[in-house]
């Protein structure tokens, strides 16, 4: 089905709106009054415009107060919709959205309505304009669907239906259902919509909350189910308010909305992109830095070991267990520290996970690589970390060889195994991609995405949300920062599993690393509300191990110190633990916030704490990035990798 997108939903001036819908693959847009009234284009242009983006303009909106209300309001009402109707002929859309009234004007008498909706739409016929009425969640006396449609029933005249919206009609508790008695051929135009279920006002939670499908609580595929079989086969249009697409980017705004109706139609089944396919593990994680010496001084101490180095490219490979670490001292590395650039993706079948990506407007990572170096695909997450599907171990399989065959082993000691594998990634998004990424590890990888949590912060509020497989070989937790200001300083980890924290902990004590130490108040209160073994809670207080229970197992965690923008965990899950200490997350941000004491070990070089660097008042030199043009099929997007990694100049770009 064609889409269609409100450029109330994207920020910029009218004419980036339109750009960004544009690219991102939209076939048509709702203009908003307010857009049209802000922009220096005439009407004449504004069609140009769109139509040289290849969109259509399938909707005015809104006008609003016109039904129901006393005869000389009626008719300044008709005079104000006789000048949008000229206005609409110029732009060259033929749809209205009038939505029901909220004027103190407005009297609860149906009979009135349809009649002034009625000749509101024999004016409209004049024009060759369609109107489409919609009942708000707030109308002052329409406020459900059915009431709307009944009213639209009653006036009877050909130029009148109606609209629905997912919003108005979800967010009410209303069964969706009973759309499927109204005729499709009424139902001139459909707004979707989703929302994080909330209890407040819906007015407030209209403007500043809604979000695309996929994204929220509601059960848009359901709904739009009963609106398919009621025959409705207009445009999938979004209309989503929400205070933070309104001042994010417009073009990775609009990527997002129309990844979401893809999504949506695969869901209902209007569409079949390629099937996704699931990562059944993590096959590495890789770290950029200018520095080699901390990352490495940090890695040996937590009892990783280097066993190989990329044939061509300045890249070693860290391992331990199945933890596998790559360390790229790439000259394009960013000056402010150690980041985490790119994630490995074990997968049983990585060109139709490329594919799949694809499909979805990932934006595919260009490659250089040389002719023996193992074909690796890599896409872009919303945050700009590289996801590369791959095969590890390939005995076995056909060629090509697996991504490790590209490495030289190197001569290195044994040490003792204390870590088994990555058991999570905790990625930190820009604060106006949280959603985003939700739905992308969702859609496009085909993860699970768990509950939502807020975790307090000493400087604001925290949100976490994991996406996993199913049997928890790869858990992504998804984090965002309190504030936009936080960009600077956002910290991902890697947490590795180990089946004795304790031993785990002491080992990387003795061998130089630095262990975040936790306050002496979190171990009385964790003694109050758990009995332990004797000595047990003394031992977590001395290395500053973290314990988290629920009703089926038990988990406990330390944290390393903070190397550029990146830290470990350490972890260890018994029983049947899914989670991930959330209820410990405030405690942990308190501790990474306070200044470093005295007396450096050799692995802070170059790791001045996250609050350190926020409270600088002198002015930073922004770090250099690179740009690299991305073009798929579907859209062109501008993405600023760290670094060239593993999968992309090691493997190849």
């Amino acid at each position: 089905m064609r889409t269609s997108i409100a450029t109330v939903s994207l920020s910029g001036s009218l004419t980036e709106k339109l750009t960004a819908a544009g690219r991102a693959g939209f076939d048509g847009v709702e203009i908003f009054e307010n857009d049209l009234l802000a922009s220096p284009l005439t009407p004449e242009e504004i069609r140009a415009r769109t139509a040289d983006l290849g969109l259509s303009i399938d909707l005015y909106q809104p006008m609003r107060d016109i039904e129901a209300v006393p005869e000389e309001e009626f008719a300044r009402n008709l005079r104000r919709a006789r000048h949008k109707f000229e206005l609409m002929r110029r732009l060259g859309t033929d749809t209205v959205l009038v939505c029901s009234s909220v004027s103190p004007l407005a009297v609860d008498d149906d009979a009135l309505a349809a009649d002034q909706l009625r000749r509101l739409a024999d004016l409209a016929q004049d024009f060759g304009v369609c109107v489409a009425y919609e009942a708000l969640a707030w109308g002052r006396h329409v406020s459900t669907y059915d009431h709307a449609w009944n009213i639209v029933e009653a006036a009877d005249h050909p130029a009148l239906g109606t609209c629905l919206d997912s919003f108005h009609i979800l967010a009410r508790g209303g069964d969706p259902k009973g759309i499927e008695d109204i005729p499709g051929e009424k139902i001139f135009f459909l707004q979707l919509a989703d929302a994080p279920l909330m209890a407040m006002d819906v007015l407030q939670w209209s403007r500043h909350y809604r979000c695309f499908p996929g994204q929220g609580g509601f059960d848009i595929a359901g709904f739009l189910g009963h609106v398919l079989r009621a025959g409705y086969r207009g445009p999938l249009s979004l209309e989503v308010f929400n205070d933070v697409f309104r001042q994010a980017e417009a073009g990775p705004t609009a990527v997002d909305a129309r990844r979401s109706l893809l999504v949506l139609q695969e869901a209902t089944g209007l569409a079949a992109p390629p099937a996704p396919v699931v990562p059944t593990g993590v096959a590495f994680a890789e770290l950029v830095t200018p520095d080699v010496e901390p990352v490495t001084a940090l890695l040996g101490a937590l009892g990783f070991t280097r066993r190989a180095r990329h044939r061509s490219k300045p890249v070693d490979l860290w391992q331990q267990g199945e933890a596998r670490v790559l360390v790229n001292t790439g000259p394009a590395a960013r000056r402010d520290g150690t980041s985490l650039a790119a994630v490995g993706l074990e997968s049983p079948d990585p060109a139709a996970a490329a594919r799949r990506a694809e499909s979805l407007l990932a934006p595919v990572l260009p490659r250089r690589r040389a002719p023996e170096d193992a074909p690796l695909d890599a896409v872009a997450a919303p945050d700009g970390t590289e996801l590369f599907f791959c095969v590890t171990d390939r005995s076995g399989h056909p060629e090509p060889a697996g991504w490790t065959g590209d490495f030289v082993p190197v001569p290195h000691e044994r040490l003792p195994q204390h870590v088994a594998r990555i058991d999570h990634l905790a990625l930190t998004q820009p604060w106006h991609q949280f959603d985003e990424a939700a739905l992308f590890h969702r859609s496009v990888l085909g993860l699970s995405a768990q509950d939502s949590v807020d975790v307090a912060d000493p400087y604001g509020l925290h949100r976490s949300r994991a996406v996993t497989n199913a049997d928890g070989s790869v858990q992504i937790a998804l984090g965002v920062g309190p504030a936009p200001s936080d960009e600077g300083a956002r910290a991902q980890h890697i947490a590795l599993a180990t089946d004795d924290v304790v031993a785990a902990a002491r080992r990387f004590r003795e061998a130089g690393g630095r262990l975040l130490a936790m306050p002496a108040n979190y171990y009385d209160d964790l003694a109050a509300r758990y009995e332990f073994a004797d000595g047990e809670p003394e031992t977590y207080r001395e290395l500053g191990i973290l314990y988290d229970r629920d009703a089926q197992g038990e988990f406990r965690h330390c944290y390393t110190e903070t190397v550029g923008r990146v830290f470990f965990e350490l972890v260890q899950r018994d029983g049947g633990y899914r989670g991930y200490g959330a209820q410990n997350a405030p405690v942990r941000l308190a501790a990474q916030h306070l200044p470093r004491r005295p007396g450096r070990c050799p692995l802070d070089r170059g790791t001045a704490p996250l609050a350190s660097r926020r409270r600088q008042s002198e002015p930073q030199a922004e770090p250099y990035y690179p740009s690299v043009d991305i073009e798929t099929s579907m859209l062109t997007a501008i993405i600023t990798p760290p670094a060239e990694h593993l999968c992309g100049a090691t493997v190849g770009r």
